[in-house]
């Protein structure tokens, strides 16, 4: 199928431009007819289908109406005339207990037998109730003189009490509402309301077909199209050609139509029907309808060959219109194309020597219009190319010097990084790596092939990612990221101290298509700064521990001194006793500072007392702030042998606490310090307004306690809210568990 379209695609791109033109207009307008004729078809037989759907369906529905309208009648006549004839017999009772002939209740008696005695159709009866909807006559003795007041069928007759009513009851015994009608004649002096009651359904023999069934067979839907009754058994009831024929007992004839318009009730039917004076069936049409009370399907029905007869005359048309049209299009396509192809044979000779290289090639304009136009842009076009051959030279020796700088650009570029001494990755903007450079192999052990075009998610450690995100975003925003501390994995699963600076790549259009970021690495300068601290956290001890240890005796014993000085004065009577007493004072003061700066400077001061004395110390501090209720829980099995990493750890502690109890506004703060899953754990939390997150550069003191948990490699976490805050720090490390 393939080869064969594009064989006809290669036939018709060798045809000359008049066959072209007429085969094309060929298929336009045929599809275009085709197209035409089909909606006008489609169009035209939706509204004729619709048009006799409609009408058949109102005729239905009129013919339902007016055989229903019959019945009613019917009824409300019948129903009528025995309420009617019922208040004559009780009027003429009570006037013979009036004239004393009998008594009342005799006449009430007699009165009662007699509408009793009568019956209405197969179940119907007569009944009466009086304007309170009490029960006076009834066939059922159970329900004599009972109120039935709050019927609403009752209700309505003890508010109209004399007129025609329609309703739906029950019998006791029955499963299922049947449709009922009264009629009701009130009889003032015994104050009773006659009613004649009967199920609608049992009214049916009061109907009189003769009334419409000329009606009904007056109607007719194109030439032969009618309208019938048929009952439940199959008995033609109006038809102009079965009446009174039962279809189901006539083998000639099909019954598929009679049982599913039997079974649907309402609707539509398609079917094929044979009259018994016709030769052949035709597919016909039918809209019924059913009549329930009386199991009667009412129907209006057509044939399709009648009412779609417009339609071939439409066909007809379309057809000779399509040759005519056909015709003087061929004549005109074969003339247009001559005044067309002529030209352009003339315009490709000139194309001919113009490819040959020469550019002085012009036209002669013999008309105005588009041809015309076509010469006059040919040498208007050749004029420009003749100057556009000599400005195209000069600019393609102009490009060629362009792109030898910027390749010698490129190039020095390129060597740049490739000798930088410092790591360098870039990546597009899916972070895939599109470049490293050698010393980014060098220091993480991954060569560009590994690399290129892939994420490199895998040597970001875990507790790195936060500040990566941030630095991310800050990258894709348009921002420089400048030595942002963090930490990478090597090839070999080793954590590499690095700083990070970046920034994005914009293309040619000035759109971000990548990034470009170096990472310096610093490993050697934190284990110098961590050497730098330990030599000074060592000093600052040492100092704490000589003014502990040496200056607080001797001010204790100078103290001591003043104080027997004192005691000597007052046994003299000395009137310097009270200057020898404010010495005493002020030494103790001297004694309690000396004491205070000697723990600030070491506060694990020795390895006796532990980090758990200068925690308890911190809780000591804060213990009595007004409005904040300190808790504190420690694990005294954990024992630090470091002295170092407990005073960092006081240090992050003392800062953390201290920040809570100033800043966060809580009145909640918990200090803890636990062991599990092989970490020491440390967690300050408060229950505040929680800490406002500025990104990478956040707090000094926040930064200060990130700084102190990297120089003893423990893990610095902060959770943050508006329920408050926790701060986390945990440690691996080579400690001694008691």
């Amino acid at each position: 199928m393939n080869n064969r379209f594009k064989g006809l695609s290669v036939l018709f791109k060798s045809l000359k431009i008049r066959y072209k033109f007429f085969i094309s207009f060929s298929v336009i307008f045929f599809l275009s007819m085709l197209l035409c004729s089909l909606f006008i078809y489609t169009f035209v037989r939706k509204n004729i289908e619709a048009n006799i759907e409609n009408e058949l369906n109102n005729t239905t529905q009129m013919i339902l109406n007016m055989v229903k309208t019959s019945v009613t009648v019917s009824i409300k006549n019948h129903l009528r005339a025995v309420a009617e004839k019922n208040k004559e017999i009780v009027r003429s009772l009570y006037n013979q207990s009036m004239n004393n002939k009998i008594t009342v209740s005799e006449a009430k008696k007699r009165a009662s037998e007699i509408i009793l005695s009568q019956k209405i159709c197969e179940s119907g009866y007569i009944y009466c109730v009086d304007s309170n909807g009490k029960v006076v006559v009834h066939p059922r003795p159970a329900v004599l003189g009972s109120n039935v007041a709050h019927y609403a069928f009752v209700s309505h007759q003890m508010e109209s009490r004399q007129g025609y009513l329609e309703y739906e009851w029950k019998n006791p015994g029955e499963t299922v509402l049947r449709p009922k009608a009264l009629y009701m004649a009130y009889f003032e002096p015994w104050d009773w309301i006659i009613s004649v009651s009967a199920y609608r359904n049992e009214f049916n023999k009061l109907v009189n077909v003769e009334d419409f069934r000329e009606s009904i067979l007056s109607i007719k839907f194109g030439k032969t199209g009618y309208s019938y009754v048929i009952d439940s058994e199959g008995k033609a009831i109006i038809h102009p050609k079965l009446q009174g024929v039962n279809i189901f007992d006539t083998e000639e004839l099909p019954t598929q139509f009679l049982e599913y318009m039997l079974k649907k009730k309402k609707g539509k039917f398609i079917y094929y029907w044979k009259n018994p004076d016709e030769s052949v069936a035709r597919q016909k049409l039918v809209m019924f309808n059913y009549i329930p009370e009386y199991q009667w399907l009412v129907a209006s029905s057509c044939y399709f060959d009648e009412f779609y007869s417009p339609l071939n005359t439409i066909r007809n048309f379309i057809f000779g219109i399509s040759i005519i049209f056909l015709i003087v299009m061929l004549a005109i396509t074969f003339k247009i194309s001559l005044s067309i192809t002529n030209p352009l044979h003339e315009l490709m000779e000139r194309f001919d020597s113009v490819t040959a290289g020469d550019f002085t090639a012009r036209m002669t304009n013999k008309s105005t219009d588009e041809v015309g136009q076509l010469v006059v842009y040919f040498n208007r076009f050749m004029d420009q190319l003749e100057t556009y051959n000599e400005s195209l030279q000069n600019q393609i020796q102009e490009r060629r010097i362009a792109e030898e700088a910027q390749r010698e650009s490129q190039e020095r570029y390129f060597l740049l990084m490739e000798a930088a001494p410092d790591p360098i990755v870039t990546y597009d903007m899916k972070g895939n790596v599109t470049y490293i450079n050698p010393a980014f192999t060098k220091v993480f052990g991954w060569s560009l092939e590994e690399c290129a075009g892939q994420r490199m998610d895998h040597y970001v450690p875990k507790g790195s990612w936060r500040e990566t995100k941030i630095m991310i975003n800050q990258i894709i925003s348009g921002d420089v990221i400048n030595n942002v501390e963090t930490r990478r994995y090597s090839k070999h699963g080793i954590a590499v101290d690095v700083s990070v600076s970046g920034a994005s790549i914009p293309d040619q259009n000035g759109k971000l298509s990548g990034s470009i970021i170096i990472l310096r690495d610093i490993t050697k300068s934190k284990l110098l700064e961590k050497q730098v601290m330990h030599a000074g956290d060592l000093e600052r001890q040492k100092i704490g521990q000589d003014i502990h240890d040496d200056l607080c005796p001797h001010l204790i014993g100078i103290a001591s001194l003043g104080t027997v000085l004192k005691g000597d004065l007052a046994a003299q009577g000395h009137e310097r006793e009270a200057l020898a007493d404010k010495i005493v004072l002020l030494i103790d003061d001297a004694v309690t500072k000396t004491r205070n700066l000697a723990r600030g400077l070491c506060p694990v001061y020795l390895v006796s007392h532990g980090l758990q004395t200068a925690l308890e110390e911190i809780s000591d501090a804060f213990k009595y702030t007004p409005g904040i209720e300190f808790r504190f829980e420690l694990d005294e099995t954990v024992v630090f042998q470091d002295n170092s990493m407990a005073t960092h750890l006081y240090h992050i502690a003392r800062e953390a606490v201290n920040n809570a109890a100033k800043h966060s506004g809580a009145d909640i703060i918990e200090l803890s310090l636990s062991r599990g899953n092989g970490f020491v754990h440390l967690y300050i939390k408060d229950n505040g307004k929680g800490i406002k997150d500025t990104g990478i550069t956040r707090g000094i003191g926040l930064q200060t306690m990130a700084y102190r948990a990297k120089i003893i490699d423990a893990r610095f976490d902060i959770k943050t809210g508006s329920h408050g805050s926790i701060i986390h720090v945990y440690i691996k490390y080579p400690l001694t568990i008691a």
